[in-house]
C-alpha cells in the first residue's frame, strides 16, 4: 500500500522510500567468540526499573501477564506468511461470502457449482459439528500431540488455499487490524507475486546450468518485464482492496491503515531449476523496481526431497542473482529440520550455506544449529555480520516437536546473534505474537529488558531504508542513540534539529522512534515498586 506520510511518527512512507543497498558481509571470525547478552547494555531508566518489577511481581498471575505481554509494544513482524496469519474462522467466511464448496472427505475448499461429496462453505455459518471439522482441517486446533504436526501444518495451505489467493488485501486488513491491537508498527509479509505467469515463463525458457545465460534468457525481449508488471498490477489491486476492506483515508479507518507494509516475494523450493530460478529473478528484479517489495524467501518444506537435492545449487542461485541485484534483499528459511525427519548429513550445512554462500540477511528458523558440522563458526560469522535469526516458537514446536532447552534461542543469543521473534503463520498455529513473548519470557527467565531488545530488534534487522536510530552494532553494544539522538530523550515529540533531520530520512529511524515512544508509554502506565533490577 502507498498512504501518504504525516509526520515524524508516521510509518506510511515507507512505502515510497527506495531499498537500501546490500552491504557487503563481513569477513567471518576466525574463531568462535560468545558474548554476554547484557555485556554493554546502558544502565536500566526509571521506567524500564518499574516495568521489570511489574514483571516479576505478576509471573504468578495469568491474565495480568496476558495483559502485560499484549500492551508490550513488539515492534515488527518479519516472519509471516499472509496466507496463514489471518484466522481460520475469518477464511470460512471468506469462503462462503464467495460461494465456495467444500469437499467433505478431504476438507478441501473447491471451487462452485458443489457438486456430490462436497458443501457449500456457507453451511458452516449454521452447522458447528461442519465448521469444527473445517476449523481443524485447516489449522493446528485439537492436533493430537502425538502426530504428525509437520505434514497436519502444511497439508492445512493446500485445504485453503483456494480461499487466499483471491483476497490478498482482505487477508491483510484482517491481520493488519490484529497487528495494531497488540502494538505492532510494521510488517513484512510473505506473497507468491505473479505465480502462474512466472510458471509460464519458466516453462518457456526451459533449464539452462549456465545460471548467466539462463537470465539472459528470462530477461530478453522483456518478457521477465512482463511478469513484474503483472506482480505491480497485482500489488496495486491487493491494496486497493485493502484500503477498500480497511477504509483507509476516512473517518472510519481501521487500526490496521497505521501499519507500514512490505512484501517478500516467495520461491517455492520445491519446483522445478528454472521455476525456482525464475521466481528468485522475478522477486529481486521486483524488489529493484517496485519499494514495496523488499526481499525474497524460500517457501515449502526444507525436508522434501527436492528441497534437499537442490538445496546447494539454489544458494548458488541466490548467489548469482544477489550480484545481479544488490539492492534486494534476502531472508532464507534455513535449518527448518530435526534429528529424524532427515538424514544426519542434511542437517550439516543448511544454515551455514545460506549464511557463507546465498550470503542471507536473516535466517527463517534456524533450528538445527547445534547439528551442523561448523554451527559454532556459523554462529560467530552470524553475529559478526548482524545476520539475524527470525524465531517462531510456536512453530518450531508443532512442526519438529522442538521446544523449551532443544531449541537453539539461548545459543544464539549466547554468540550474540540478533535474535526477532515472529509467528510463521499465527491463524494456522492459532496463536499471536503476544503468546511468543509470553512463551520466550516464560520458558527462558526473560526480564522485561530482554523483551525490550527483542522487540527493538524486530524494526533494527527489517529491511526499512535509512539509517538506524542505534549506533554500531546493538544486539553486541547495546541499544544506546546514534549521533544526531544522542541525549535526546527516546520517543519525544519536539527531538533537536539533527534528530529531526535523521527522522526526517530514515524510514528506519522514524520507525524505532515511534516505537520508543510506545516504550515510554506503556512503562509510565505500569504501577509497581520502583526498585533498579
Amino acid at each position: 500500500m502507498r498512504p501518504a506520510a504525516t509526520g515524524v511518527a508516521a510509518l506510511a512512507a515507507l512505502c515510497l522510500l527506495p531499498t537500501a543497498a546490500v552491504a557487503a558481509p563481513a569477513a567471518a571470525p576466525a574463531t568462535p567468540v560468545t558474548t554476554p547478552v547484557d555485556a554493554h547494555r546502558p544502565p536500566a531508566t526509571p521506567g524500564e526499573a518499574r516495568a521489570s518489577a511489574r514483571l516479576s511481581a505478576i509471573r504468578d498471575d495469568p491474565a495480568a501477564l496476558r495483559a502485560f505481554f499484549r500492551a508490550l509494544p513488539k515492534g515488527g513482524e518479519l516472519h509471516n506468511h499472509l496466507s496463514g496469519a489471518v484466522s481460520t474462522e475469518y477464511l470460512i467466511e471468506l469462503a462462503a461470502e464467495d460461494g465456495l464448496c467444500v469437499d467433505t472427505t478431504t476438507m478441501t475448499a473447491v471451487v462452485p457449482p458443489c457438486g456430490p461429496g462436497t458443501r457449500p462453505a456457507a453451511d458452516a455459518r449454521t452447522d458447528p459439528a461442519f465448521r469444527d471439522a473445517i476449523v481443524r482441517a485447516w489449522s493446528m486446533q485439537d492436533f493430537p500431540p502425538d502426530g504428525n504436526g509437520h505434514d497436519h501444518f502444511f497439508d492445512t495451505f493446500g485445504k485453503f488455499g483456494e480461499v487466499t489467493w483471491r483476497h490478498r488485501g482482505k487477508l491483510l486488513a484482517e491481520f493488519a487490524d490484529t497487528m495494531a491491537a497488540q502494538n505492532q508498527f510494521y510488517l513484512e509479509t510473505m506473497v507468491s507475486p505473479a505465480s502462474e505467469e512466472a510458471k509460464k515463463l519458466a516453462i518457456d525458457v526451459g533449464w539452462d546450468a549456465d545460471l548467466a545465460r539462463l537470465h539472459g534468457k528470462l530477461v530478453a525481449d522483456g518478457k521477465l518485464d512482463k511478469v513484474v508488471d503483472a506482480a505491480v498490477k497485482e500489488a496495486d489491486d491487493g491494496d486497493t482492496e485493502f484500503r477498500t476492506e480497511s477504509r483507509c483515508g476516512t473517518a472510519q479507518a481501521r487500526p490496521g491503515c497505521r501499519i507500514a507494509v512490505r512484501w517478500i516475494s516467495q520461491v517455492s523450493r520445491g519446483s522445478t531449476n528454472e521455476r525456482v530460478f525464475t521466481q528468485m529473478a522475478l522477486g529481486m528484479r521486483l524488489a529493484e523496481r517496485d519499494p514495496r517489495f523488499v526481499a525474497v524467501n524460500l517457501v515449502q518444506p526444507e525436508d522434501w526431497d527436492t528441497s534437499l537435492a537442490n538445496y546447494r545449487l539454489q544458494m548458488r542461485m541466490l548467489q548469482y542473482l544477489r550480484g545481479v541485484y544488490p539492492k534486494a534483499h534476502l531472508t532464507l528459511h534455513a535449518g527448518e529440520l530435526w534429528p529424524g525427519l532427515v538424514k544426519p548429513e542434511d542437517l550439516s550445512f543448511h544454515i551455514a550455506e545460506a549464511v557463507n554462500v546465498a550470503g542471507t540477511e536473516r535466517v527463517g528458523h534456524g533450528v538445527d544449529l547445534r547439528h551442523e558440522d561448523t554451527w559454532q563458526r556459523t554462529a560467530a560469522t552470524m553475529a559478526a555480520r548482524e545476520t539475524a535469526v527470525e524465531v517462531p516458537f510456536t512453530s518450531n514446536a508443532q512442526i519438529l516437536g522442538v521446544k523449551g532447552a532443544d531449541h537453539p534461542f539461548e545459543t544464539y543469543r549466547a554468540f550474540g546473534v540478533p535474535v526477532v521473534l515472529a509467528t510463521d503463520d499465527p491463524g494456522v498455529s492459532r496463536i499471536d505474537i503476544t503468546h511468543e513473548y509470553a512463551y520466550a519470557s516464560r520458558t527462558y527467565g526473560l526480564g522485561y529488558r530482554d523483551l525490550k531488545d527483542l522487540a527493538r530488534a524486530s524494526l533494527e534487522y527489517a529491511f526499512l531504508p535509512g539509517k538506524s536510530l542505534w549506533q554500531g552494532n546493538p544486539t553486541r553494544d547495546g541499544y544506546r542513540l546514534t549521533g544526531p539522538c544522542r541525549g535526546e530523550r527516546p520517543g519525544t515529540a519536539a527531538p533537536r534539529p539533527a534528530c529531526r533531520r535523521l527522522l526526517d530520512t530514515s524510514a528506519k529511524a522514524t520507525a524505532e522512534w515511534r516505537q520508543e515512544a510506545a516504550f515510554t508509554a506503556f512503562e509510565r502506565r505500569l504501577h509497581g515498586p520502583r526498585t533498579t533490577g
